[in-house]
């Protein structure tokens, strides 16, 4: 007979593996499935530059035993000005911290499958009720989840997103040591993480230097394939080429050598996400854009993603089972107001942020120290007044083509309302 599970959840990354914690600790058949092998995992999947804050290692219980360096400071840098603000924070060492997922929802009772690649959702009349897994497996169950990243192999055929490739991100890193993270041309980046906005390191993105402990750090670069980075891109590099450009040109990487097997890269989709939910399924994680917008942080939002859909599996399935779509779609509530409650404020802020110009980023620093601290932070959080009062008039230009490619609807994945 065809194995039964309450849930099933493919994936095994911050979004699944939270998901399959919160649901084994509540005694429900789970069943967690990794395209990886054992062995390796998660060797082709470690892709997160992995800095978070103090709410999330308290929330989710992460411990201190995966965390490589804890930061004081988070430092935004121009080319030629930087800004400092005093917030606390933790580099994780990203496959530790995923093994430790998948180990502690082991622990409280969950069946974890490696070397099990889904491909396609089992339905009946319409709704999910199972997974086909490594071709011709099947697995059924009460709900199923996705939570494979933009692979999203359950969620396409189901139709429940619409991932565009205009506004798919793409990342590297490596972790390097001999840097000298206190190099007096520039901030000093001990125990800080470091965003840095420089359209020739980055066109359309950012860049970053996350200290992980003495000489060593996590250093990398990553853009949104947009209106910017078409602009200010080079015809002859790749992404590989910037990283390799800022590690020549930068003083303090001059006697920096790359750690043997610690180079990491990925993608996450920038973009308003579709339905997040069908009768019997939910997506979770990067299978819908759960990445933060503007600075690509996504451990918190995906882990929360991950406790919103176990949440709405308990509701669906306390009592007399009820996983239809209008059940399901108690999760893209709780999505919006719980996960991501200002996800189309910050995409419209990450849009202008990139189109402006490296001497418009400089001017940006000196902005910041003028007008304190909080200002950054109640822009971040989606404060439109924050927002404006870091617009001048020679903004104007930038805001007016935002809003006419708003109105023409010329924007993939931005102008959904």
């Amino acid at each position: 007979m065809t194995e039964h599970y309450d849930v099933v959840i493919a994936g095994a990354g911050p979004a699944g593996g939270q998901c399959a914690r919160d649901l084994a600790a509540r005694n429900y058949d789970v069943l967690l499935l990794e395209a990886e092998g054992e062995a390796e995992f998660p060797a082709g999947s470690n892709k997160s530059t992995a800095g978070t804050f103090p709410s999330t290692m308290s929330s989710f219980g992460i411990p201190d035993e995966v965390v490589m360096n804890y930061t004081d400071e988070v430092v935004l840098e121009s080319p030629n000005d930087h800004f400092v603000r005093d917030q606390t924070g933790a580099v994780l060492e990203f496959a530790e911290y995923k093994q430790w997922l998948v180990a502690d929802a082991r622990d409280d009772g969950a069946d974890v499958r490696f070397d099990a690649r889904a491909t396609a959702p089992i339905r009946d009349d319409g709704k999910a009720v199972g997974v086909r897994y490594n071709g011709d497996e099947e697995v059924l169950a009460d709900v199923v989840i996705d939570a494979t990243g933009p692979a999203a192999p359950l969620a396409r055929k189901l139709d429940v997103c619409d991932l565009k490739r205009e506004r798919q991100a793409i990342g590297v890193e490596y972790e390097l040591r001999g840097i000298d993270v206190d190099h007096p041309e520039y901030a000093d980046l001990t125990d800080a993480m470091m965003l840095r906005l420089d359209h020739d390191l980055a066109p359309g993105g950012y860049s970053w230097v996350f200290h992980t402990g003495g000489s060593e750090a996590k250093v990398g670069v990553c853009y949104i394939q947009n209106e910017s980075h078409r602009q200010n891109a080079r015809d002859d590099f790749r992404i590989d080429d910037y990283l390799e450009y800022w590690m020549e040109t930068d003083p303090r990487f001059e006697d920096a050598e790359r750690i043997e097997g610690k180079q990491h890269r990925g993608s996450a989709h920038i973009q308003m996400p579709d339905t997040l939910s069908t009768g019997g399924f939910m997506a979770i994680g990067d299978t819908v854009p759960t990445v933060d917008p503007l600075w690509g942080e996504g451990i918190d939002k995906c882990m929360r993603s991950g406790r919103m859909a176990a949440a709405t599996a308990d509701s669906a399935l306390t009592g007399e089972p009820d996983t239809s779509a209008e059940m399901m779609s108690v999760y893209d509530d709780l999505w919006h107001s719980e996960v991501a409650p200002n996800m189309r404020t910050r995409l419209l802020m990450t849009e202008l942020l990139y189109r402006g110009s490296n001497e418009r980023y400089d001017k940006l620093m000196a902005d910041l120290r003028r007008l304190g601290h909080d200002t950054l932070q109640r822009a971040n959080s989606g404060s439109l007044r924050a927002i404006a009062s870091l617009l001048t008039f020679d903004d104007v230009p930038l805001v007016a083509g935002l809003a006419r490619d708003l109105v023409q609807d010329s924007i993939p994945g931005l102008s959904r309302s």
